[in-house]
Formats: C-alpha cells, structure tokens, sequence
C-alpha cells in the first residue's frame, strides 16, 4: 500500500473547515431546525449508489443537507455541548481509530482511560481503588455495574450467575423508588432481574426516596441489591445516600448510585453536600456527555471492588495478549472506541477548578431562569438546587401550548413533562458555552411566548 493512501489531506481540511464554519455559526441560527432544513432531509432517499461516488460530493451532501437539520441547542433534555478541546481531541483520536479493547491495540487508549479513570474518581470523591469502565451512556453504565452487582450477591449464597446462569439461582429482592429513571428498569430487564419485579419506595414531593420508607423486604436474609438516585431528571434532587446507604449496608444490601449527570455536583465545592454519603456506595454510573461537556457518546461506569466489575465483564481467548488494564475487558464490548480520550481532555484543560466553576455557572443559569419566570408569574414546581427547572404556566393546556411555542420560536428548546400528574416545561442548562445573554434572551423568550399564548386563550373564550 502506498504510505500516503490513507491520508486525503484536502477531505480532511474540507471536514475541518465546514465542522468550524458550523460551530461558529450556531449561535445565529433557529435551536430547533427549520421547517425548509427539514425537507431537505429528503436529499439523502436515495438508492444505495451502484458505484463509488466522489468523497467530497458525499460530504458536500452530509453538510449542505444534514447540517442545517441539526438541533442547536436542547435545553430541554440535559445536554451540554462539547468543549472545543474535547472536540479537537475527538478529531484526533478518530484519525488515530484505536480499538481500546486491549492495550496491546493501543497503549495510549489504554494509558489515557487510566489516567482519566483516576482523575474522574479524585474529583468526585469516589474510593480510589475502584475499576472504572468507559462505556456508550449512562444506560449501558447502569447496566455494567448491576451485572457486578448480581455477580457479588450471587457469590455469596454459592452461586455464579456467569458460569451457571439465572435458571434456578438465588432471587435477588431489587429497590428501586418511584422516581427512579426508565434506564435503570431498562437495565433491570436486560439483566434477568425484570423491570417490574421491583420493591417500590414512595417519594416526596422533589421526587426524593423517602428513607423513613424503606420496605421491611430489606431486613430480610436475601440477596438485595438497593438503587439510588444523584439528581432526579425532573427535579435534579437527590435521594439521601448517606441515610438510605447506611440502613442498606446494614442490612448486607448492594448500593447503586445512578448520578448520570447529578454526581457531578461533587466536583463543586457549593453543591457537594448534596452528594454526601454517594461516595460509601458499591457502584456508581454517570455521563460525561452531559455535564462534562463531552461528545457523544461517553459514559462511565464505577465499581468499589473492583474484581467484580472485571470477573462480571472478563473473556478469554488463546490469541488475546492480555495487559494490566484491558479497557475492553472492563465493559461489555470488545471492540470499542477510545472513549477516555476526551474525557482526559476536558478534565486537563479544565482542571478542578473549571470543572467547578463549569457546575456552579449552569447552576445559577438555572436558578435565574426559575427566578425571572416565577417574578412573571409563573409557577416554579421545583426547588432549584442544581441545573434542573420544573415550571407551569396554568393549566395543562395552556403549559403544552407554550411548550410547543417555544420549541417552534427557536430562541431556545425546552422540553415537557408531567410532575405530580401536571404538566411543566423542563428546563436543564448544562452547556459550557452558555452565557448571561444567551439566559435572558431565552427567559424574555418564554416571557413572551407564554403572554402571547395566554392572550390568544383568552382571545378564543
């Protein structure tokens, strides 16, 4: 092969040049894309092409036609942007295109998930000698980690669920609260242990596990396996891990923490308490895709004892060279790509101190916008104790109509949902990129919109 093959400089600075010209336009378009950007999608229904076709035709198409039908911004859902660094460092690790299975295939995937496995478990204060794996999304994490967990609670009553399977196996007693998210029960069912053969644990009125509730199933001599939340997708609260962890753990219970982006509350030396007793936990899965401002997809995965997550998620074979830190072997695929890489780019470049201040910045965002939108007159159905803002602007109806203006004015995109049985419009400010301004052009935007829906209403009557 010709050395220079694998290199079409002139595709590559065309990809470069059309990713910076996207980015630097972003923040004059429309968040949601245009209904005319929208058609344009239809460019891309065709018949699978005979022939190869001309690179830099096929890019020109992928950015003429997909570029503009991307969502800007998705202040509903908790999503952040990506850091430019960790842009850059995802550009250079798929031109590297390392298979982190084995650090044999690649030292420096291998050595970089090292050193971002110690830097992410020294920032949020879990126990240093955890394994860590990097994984697609939190969903995948969660799923990792409660395979350790039905590992270890299996091994002790004599069972190995990898080797003998579930057919005949100690049962293990799953508790969960009410507001636990969907990605644990989904987890729950691809594990064998059902979505729904659940305890259910009542909580309060910021979606909180009630400790004073806990089943009396947890004092019995079974297998239990305890899952607990770090910031509450609605509200952002959080169940209390010390109070809730400390009876668990009494009761010889596992404690999993699903912190997909509430953990990183740690990282900030003012919303720490709300993390207290996370660290005592067995387990723990996060994104950091979300608050960590890095691309998709990157999830993490966390184990106290780590054996458990590596004998949940080992394999052999006589051709594999096997090193002292297999990232392949520490998650469930076997060909996966350098996801560390960009974690270890975002916590270099940012620090202990960008990263707190990255966590208190989008706090106060959304603290802002709780405050403005309730000085209108509208309903704030949340304490606001991180990035998450819950609000109502009547009844149902009227809520759902401003929703859908909103999303279609593409100032901002903010999300629906039903608290408590009433519907509300989500708020999550996560993006590193997001500034003052750009908070009270969405806030005077919702203002607005919300006035002009509540005019016409009453226009109509």
């Amino acid at each position: 092969m010709n050395r220079h093959s694998i290199c079409d400089a002139a595709l590559l600075e065309s990809a470069a040049r059309r990713s910076i010209r996207y980015l630097s336009g972003i923040g004059e378009r429309s968040v949601w894309p245009t209904p005319e950007a929208l058609r344009g999608l239809a460019q891309f229904d065709k018949e699978l092409p005979s022939d190869p076709a001309d690179p830099e035709a096929v890019l020109d198409l992928l950015d003429r036609a997909g570029s503009p039908a991307t969502v800007a911004n998705a202040g509903g859902f908790v999503v952040g942007g990506s850091l430019p660094v960790t842009v850059a460092a995802n550009w250079l690790a798929g031109a590297w295109d390392q298979n982190s299975v084995m650090a044999i295939c690649s030292p420096v995937a291998a050595h970089l998930e090292e050193v971002a496995a110690r830097w992410l478990l020294e920032i949020l204060g879990l126990p240093a000698q955890s394994g860590v794996g990097f994984v697609g999304c939190d969903t995948v994490a969660i799923f990792v980690a409660l395979a350790a967990a039905r590992r270890a609670l299996l091994l002790r009553e004599g069972w190995d669920p990898d080797v003998q399977g579930l057919f005949g196996a100690p049962p293990i007693t799953v508790v969960v609260s009410d507001e636990t998210h969907v990605s644990v029960h989904k987890a729950l069912g691809l594990l064998g242990l059902g979505r729904e053969r659940v305890v259910r644990v009542p909580t309060d009125s910021q979606g909180r596990m009630q400790a004073s509730a806990m089943p009396p199933v947890l004092r019995l001599k079974v297998p239990k396996l305890v899952c607990i939340q770090a910031g509450n997708v609605n509200t952002g609260s959080f169940d209390d891990a010390a109070e809730i962890g400390e009876a668990a753990h009494e009761h010889g219970a596992w404690v999993h923490v699903d912190g997909a982006f509430g953990i990183w509350a740690a990282a900030a030396p003012r919303r720490e308490r709300l993390t207290r007793g996370i660290a005592d936990a067995d387990s723990w899965s996060f994104d950091a895709h979300k608050w960590l401002n890095v691309p998709y997809d990157s999830g993490v995965v966390a184990v106290r004892e780590a054996r458990y997550l590596r004998e949940s998620m080992g394999g052999d074979a006589a051709y594999l060279q096997r090193g002292t830190r297999d990232p392949g072997f520490l998650t469930p695929g076997m060909s996966t790509r350098a996801r560390g890489v960009e974690v270890w780019a975002a916590l270099a470049a940012l620090g202990r101190s960008g990263v707190a201040d990255l966590i208190e910045r989008t706090c106060r965002h959304a603290a802002r916008l709780a405050e403005g939108l309730q000085a209108a007159g509208f309903e704030i159905l949340n304490d606001v104790v991180i990035n998450q803002v819950l609000v109502s602007f009547g009844d149902d109806i009227a809520t759902r109509a401003v929703i859908a203006a909103v999303q279609t004015d593409g100032t901002c995109w903010c999300g629906g949902t039903v608290w408590h049985g009433r519907a509300a419009m989500r708020i999550s400010v996560s993006g590193w990129a997001t500034t003052e301004e750009d908070v009270e052009r969405s806030l005077n935007a919702m203002i607005r919109i919300a006035r002009d829906c509540g005019r016409q209403t009453a226009a109509a009557d």
